[in-house]
């Protein structure tokens, strides 16, 4: 059937949940909730693969709820990142509270008194980072025995992120009789050993390869010495009036920058792992709701934060893993919208780049000076192939 013709109806979703999903407008399926759902809904295990921003919390949320309504035991959701799990709790609520059903978020940097105060109110769906889990479950103040439904979510990164042998003692505490649902943007190897040793003949769902990016993004590469991104930043944030997310590779430069564009009169908030989780909460509202036009985050943000319409990305570093490239970028570009993302590369970062290239399958496109900025300061001709010889080289041939 057509995307077009595509609408939640026929997928084998109650009634009281159709009605959720008409208040809240959702008319038509992304590909991974309209391939999903009705395996999830049987209670098999599935493994999706899909870029982020196509609406894989509602692929897993549904089946999830309408399951809990038919059986007895409760779900566990385990996600990379705080914001990641806020962001889940969120969008599983507005479904869940209608059917009766709570939920807890369990995460580092939030008070543990609060979190057990929400598990006395007996949530059926629980949420939670890997570390925070393990503490509870030290502690004995959450019991898997009952978690007949397990969701991975972002099962890729949690796994970058050293999270492996938490996950490892997380699936030796739930039930072995269970549904599993494992969703990924990309599938390695580890991804792989997770679903033969945990999952029972999982469904695999994919919508897309890896280094598959949302259509309606559209990608340009400027070459710059470092001494002149200050200046190639000012620029795009004059010629884009939307709001704007700016990638950093560290901590440090993220609070430098943030700093910087501050004493430049923008509206700027930053979001980072040495934030205090009531820090990031308030920076990432306040870029949703428009307080701060721009946000300055670390790889933190690349997968943990559903803003939409973001109008701009900003690589000002390029990322440390390649693979990050397409979830920065897929912070623009969400829910139907176009979106545009930037990239800045010194003329020393021609691998970085070509393994970026790599990953999407295709040819950054490497944009002539700015109007504004000289040539000489980018130290590219104009064809891509150029763009990273050395200045001496370069000048060589412009002789």
């Amino acid at each position: 059937m057509p995307q077009s013709e595509q609408n939640f109806y026929g997928l084998g979703i109650a009634p009281a949940i159709l009605s959720v999903i008409e208040r809240l407008k959702f008319t038509v399926p992304t590909k991974i909730q309209y391939q999903a759902i009705p395996v999830g809904l049987l209670g098999q295990d599935v493994m999706g693969i899909a870029q982020t921003g196509t609406g894989k919390t509602i692929a897993f949320g549904i089946p999830l709820i309408q399951r809990l309504a038919q059986i007895k035991g409760r779900a566990l959701v385990v996600v990379p990142t705080r914001e990641l799990a806020i962001q889940v709790d969120d969008s599983l609520r507005k479904i869940a509270t209608a059917l009766g059903i709570k939920t807890a978020v369990l995460i580092g940097g939030d008070s543990m008194g609060k979190q057990l105060q929400s598990l006395k109110a007996h949530p059926r769906i629980l949420i939670g980072t890997p570390g925070r889990l393990i503490d509870h479950m030290q502690q004995k103040t959450i019991n898997l025995s009952d978690m007949h439904i397990l969701v991975l979510d972002e099962a890729d990164r949690m796994l970058d992120m050293g999270f492996g042998p938490q996950i490892a003692s997380l699936l030796r505490q739930v039930p072995h009789d269970r549904q599993t649902m494992l969703f990924s943007a990309t599938m390695p190897e580890s991804i792989m050993n997770i679903a033969r040793s945990y999952m029972k003949l999982p469904v695999r769902v994919e919508v897309a390869p890896t280094g598959t990016m949302a259509d309606k993004i559209t990608q340009e590469l400027f070459i710059v010495r470092k001494e002149f991104k200050n200046e190639l930043l000012e620029s795009m944030l004059a010629k884009y009036n939307g709001s704007v997310l700016i990638f950093c590779r560290t901590k440090f430069s993220v609070a430098r920058l943030t700093k910087q564009l501050r004493g430049m009169r923008h509206n700027a908030t930053e979001t980072h792992s040495d934030r205090s989780l009531s820090q990031r909460k308030e920076a990432l509202e306040g870029f949703k709701r428009g307080k701060f036009r721009i946000m300055v985050a670390t790889d933190i943000a690349a997968r943990g934060i559903d803003v939409k319409g973001i109008e701009l990305v900003i690589n000002y570093d390029l990322p440390d893993d390649p693979g990050n490239y397409v979830h920065r970028i897929g912070r623009t570009g969400r829910a139907g919208f176009a979106g545009h993302a930037v990239s800045f590369a010194t003329p020393d970062q021609r691998l970085d780049v070509k393994n970026i290239e790599k990953i999407i399958n295709q040819t950054l496109p490497v944009t002539d000076s700015h109007p504004t900025i000289p040539l000489e300061k980018f130290h590219h001709p104009k064809t891509p192939t150029m763009a990273f010889q050395t200045p001496r080289r370069m000048r060589m041939r412009r002789r």
